[in-house]
């Protein structure tokens, strides 16, 4: 089994690789206080020296325990398919994983929309490679608590006005980037100038949670997180319901830097790819949470980068 040196990426700051650590497999190995992954499983017998591994991140969109333990299997999954040992690292926040992604930290990310293009924008020939079937159509559900009263509706709540709302992430494409711009649309202000309170969850778990409770009366949410977590039980919906959908847009996709085949060999992109888009088992999909992978590139998300333009989330 491999011994593998790890790195711990919190918050925007990643610290240096953690070299010579103790021969012990990979889930034994607690780095500020979290286990990196869960264990990797039937590794070559070479030593970590002789095959560089591969190391992915995910945006911190829902609970960082519940990623990691997910996020676990999926590098089993691909250390098995591709013959290099894999290896998951979470990070902090939605810029820890750009900052990571661009100082090649890691070499694959599952990123959001706006994330993707963030960070395709700052390392010159990565790609966008994979994206979930449910990708080229994703929503952003508005919840609202039931004491305002709001209920269901195909039309824009312009009823929101003046509450208390949260977005998700600064950074995230279905917890800011989206709802902002159809606040914007239809309410002709900035959310500052739209609402009592402004603020931002850090993931859309979190937004549910305060809604939830009343923390605040509206918010934005991921339609995926918010299914579910209603179907696991999590959601009360005595107590906060989806108000409005909106229109579909892009959303997430697996990026991948673009000089891992002068790493790792020539066609090793085209495996990386081939070893997602054949990524069948449920328990797997369940991770992200997806029915399965199609083919992405580039072009698919200039819809985002136009909207974040627009808005100025990008110059």
């Amino acid at each position: 089994m491999f011994t593998l040196s790890l790195m711990v990426l919190s918050g925007a700051a990643i610290s240096a690789p953690l070299s010579k650590l103790p021969s012990k497999p990979i889930s034994e190995t607690v780095l500020s206080g979290a286990a990196i992954n869960a264990p990797v499983s039937k590794l070559l017998s070479e030593p970590i020296s002789k095959t560089k591994a591969l190391v992915f991140s995910a945006i911190p969109d829902q609970d960082k325990s519940r990623l990691i333990q997910r996020f676990g299997k999926v590098a089993d999954y691909l250390t098995q398919q591709l013959g290099v040992p894999v290896v998951y690292v979470p990070v902090n926040s939605y810029a820890a994983a750009i900052t990571a992604f661009r100082n090649n930290q890691v070499q694959l990310a599952w990123f959001g929309g706006l994330s993707g293009v963030r960070a395709r924008l700052r390392v010159a020939g990565s790609e966008a490679i994979a994206q979930g079937v449910e990708d080229t159509r994703f929503e952003t559900y508005f919840i609202a608590h039931h004491s305002t009263g709001l209920k269901p509706s195909d039309r824009f709540p312009h009823e929101i006005a003046g509450k208390s709302f949260t977005f998700g992430s600064k950074g995230s494409t279905s917890g800011r980037l989206m709802p902002e711009f159809f606040i914007r649309e239809h309410l002709g202000k900035a959310p500052k100038d739209a609402f009592a309170q402004v603020g931002f969850s850090g993931n859309h778990s979190r937004t549910i949670a305060l809604v939830q409770t009343g923390a605040y009366l509206v918010g934005a949410t991921n339609y995926k997180v918010w299914e579910k977590e209603l179907a696991a039980g999590k959601i009360d919906t005595d107590k906060v319901s989806v108000i409005w959908k909106t229109p579909t847009y892009p959303d997430y996709q697996w990026t991948i830097r673009g000089d891992v085949d002068s790493v790792w060999g020539e066609g090793f992109k085209a495996r990386i790819k081939k070893a997602l888009l054949d990524m069948k088992d449920p328990a797997l999909l369940d991770a992200f949470p997806r029915r399965g992978f199609i083919s992405a590139d580039n072009d698919d998300y200039q819809p985002i980068l136009d909207t974040a333009k627009k808005i100025g989330l990008i110059d």
